[in-house]
Formats: structure tokens, sequence, C-alpha cells
């Protein structure tokens, strides 16, 4: 029992950098309202290039940002 719960601890801190970059691009007005549309897409297109990022946190150029920023518009 002792080592599941250490697993899922582990698994847990593991996984927490995937759902931090999903919930940080939030397409919010400065009132609170979800944005549509243009509005929309030009700020998911911002934050997506922001966050493009390799592993070590060094920033990506050429294709593999062009694939992360693709990657981060359908997600």
């Amino acid at each position: 029992m002792k080592r599941l719960s250490v697993i899922v601890l582990l698994s847990m801190f593991a996984a927490a950098p995937a759902m931090a970059q999903n919930a940080a691009c939030t397409a919010m007005s400065a009132d609170g309202k979800p944005l549509a549309g243009a509005a929309k897409a030009s700020h998911m297109k911002k934050c997506c290039e922001d966050n493009a990022k390799s592993a070590e946190g060094k920033p990506l150029s050429g294709a593999a940002k062009k694939s992360s920023i693709d990657k981060c518009m359908k997600g």
C-alpha cells in the first residue's frame, strides 16, 4: 500500500506541468468574460508562442516551434 501511495504521489508531480500549461492559456477578457472569434484566436496564438519552450526551458525555433504552436492551438 505504501508503494502505491508513493507511485500515485510521484505521478501527480509528473503530470502537474502538463496540466499547468493548458490552464495557463485561457482566453478571458479583462472583465472576466470568455473571448470569442478573432480576439480569442489572437490571444491563444500569442499565448502558445510565448509558451513554446523545450523540456529544458529553452525557447524553440523553426519546425519544432511551429509544431508546438499547432499542438497548443488544437488543445
